[in-house]
């Protein structure tokens, strides 16, 4: 049969309704930029402050570089087709959106487990911990969800770059979402669905249970000290977990769950690419000391008292001229 290959991809986006795209572009570019400065903050933070080179920021910040990727692979394209009629992408940008949706989560996933183990040497073996976590070693814990998450899209890619696309190219997300985008494909692609869930779900589960296993040990070792130094940890592991909650909730229903309506997909997908790298440079820093002194110090570093005042007043000056 004569079929007209696909070369691009319909967005359907997060509504259909026109009256709400201004409001849906205001809010989302504002979400975006917030993402933006609070995670390159803390980058900056960390890199200008000595105190804080140390592995346990130092993969806080690895972490804040990847939750800027997750927000920018498909909110860009998503804000910009908020004010276009037809919001279409090419075959080879789709591919670039599946490969970056599984590159940099797979990765974060990766390195919430090298967050853990870091917090456990921490806590558990406190006067081992330098002698551990060395700069060789804290390369590696960097490397490996890199590396991983690189082998895990790989695979993932491989499913889709061969399927034939012939008649449907309508992709109900704001994003190329890999499950999507196989149900277009001109064969039966149940088999493959079902090996993209499992490569996920794979992943996906190992981390999750590296991470209940390795934040049990570190609780069992917190509540039978009490001291004013597992007192801080309590308030860093808080944090940690909580950002782990707030990854792998969306996570395990998009990817894990294969018979979710697309609509809770849409909402769990702005929740996962849009509200967690928002959040976690917010419980990163909220409750900790060292972050909020280090940001203090860079504020006065860069923005002494009257220097701000000082450049609007020879900005304006220079309009009026």
């Amino acid at each position: 049969m004569n079929h007209s290959w696909v070369t691009e991809f319909v967005l359907l986006g997060l509504s259909s309704f026109k009256e709400l795209q201004p409001l849906l572009f205001l809010v989302f570019s504002l979400l975006y930029l917030a993402i933006l400065l609070g995670n390159f903050l803390i980058i900056l933070t960390m890199t200008s402050d000595s105190c804080l080179h140390t592995p346990m920021y130092f993969l806080l910040a690895n972490i804040s570089f990847i939750d800027v990727c997750v927000a920018s692979f498909a909110t860009p394209k998503m804000i910009a087709n908020l004010l276009v009629e037809r919001k279409t992408i090419s075959f080879e940008a789709c591919l670039t959106q599946i490969f970056c949706v599984h590159l940099f989560p797979g990765s974060e996933m990766v390195i919430l487990v090298s967050m853990a183990f870091d917090r456990y040497v921490a806590i558990c073996k406190p006067l081992h911990y330098m002698t551990i976590m060395s700069r060789r070693v804290c390369i590696i814990l960097v490397l490996v969800p890199w590396s991983v998450g690189f082998v895990h899209t790989t695979s993932q890619l491989a499913f889709t770059v061969n399927l034939p696309f012939c008649g449907l190219n309508q992709v109900d997300s704001f994003f190329c979402d890999l499950p999507l985008v196989t149900k277009l494909a001109c064969i039966d692609t149940y088999m493959i669905s079902l090996l993209i869930v499992a490569d996920s779900g794979f992943l996906t589960l190992i981390s999750f249970l590296l991470l209940v296993v390795s934040y049990t040990m570190i609780l069992i070792t917190v509540r039978s000290r009490s001291s004013a130094s597992m007192a801080k940890a309590r308030s860093t592991l808080t944090a940690h977990i909580t950002v782990v909650i707030l990854f792998f909730g969306p996570c395990i229903f998009i990817y894990v769950w294969p018979f979710s309506g697309y609509s809770v997909d849409k909402v769990l997908a702005v929740f996962y690419t849009i509200f967690t790298p928002i959040l976690n440079p917010v419980i990163y820093t909220v409750r900790n000391k060292e972050m909020k002194a280090a940001m203090v110090k860079l504020k006065s570093r860069y923005l002494k008292p009257g220097q701000v005042s000082a450049v609007i007043r020879n900005a304006l000056f220079l309009e009026t001229k």
